[in-house]
């Protein structure tokens, strides 16, 4: 039998699948980062499940998780997705998504690319804690503090310090899989 982390054992394949193969993979792909960026926001106060089972919603509605077409979402369309019942349908995280999408076109503009801007947090390589369990992963970190910060001060919106982990792990900046889980001997990471 596979080891996993405890919160990827239940019934939900889909979530099961999401930690086999993305979670805490480091990404590198601008588009990506953009993606859960946007998912971590979403998920505020929601389960992990709610989000990744509306996740092809979110692909849809936000073109690809393409921050250039986001970020010239007029008010009218952002009106109209708060009729759309495949995402959630919150004013202040679909606004978020778009005043983000133009924060994040700054950043590019800035440093070429998004990659190259939130690597540097963690010291360009993924950081790896292996928790003997859910118990002992933090909620925060000093970079997730940190990269916080500096993205309210950029404009982003839904980035408290505990979302920023979220991301941070979601996208394998921080590799957090507990040391009985085969993704964490599998990814790596530095101490």
């Amino acid at each position: 039998m596979t080891e996993r982390c405890g919160w990827a054992t239940g019934p939900d394949d889909l979530l099961r699948q999401y930690h086999d193969r993305e979670w805490g993979v480091p990404v590198h792909d601008d588009r990506r980062h953009f993606e859960f960026l946007v998912l971590e926001g979403a998920q505020a106060g929601l389960s992990w499940s709610t989000i990744l089972h509306r996740r092809e919603n979110y692909r849809r509605v936000f073109a690809g998780f393409d921050p250039a077409t986001v970020a010239r979402f007029t008010p009218a369309r952002i009106r109209s997705l708060l009729h759309d019942a495949g995402i959630i349908r919150n004013r202040r995280k679909i606004e978020s998504t778009v005043e983000n999408a133009r924060a994040f076109l700054r950043v590019q503009k800035e440093y070429g690319r998004f990659d190259a801007y939130v690597w540097p947090f963690v010291g360009d390589a993924p950081r790896r804690r292996r928790p003997q369990g859910g118990h002992e992963v933090p909620a925060t970190s000093p970079e997730s503090v940190a990269l916080s910060k500096d993205l309210r001060r950029r404009g982003f919106g839904f980035v408290g310090p505990t979302i920023v982990y979220a991301y941070l792990q979601a996208a394998g900046l921080v590799n957090d899989h507990e040391a009985r889980c085969f993704r964490s001997r599998d990814l790596g990471g530095r101490r």
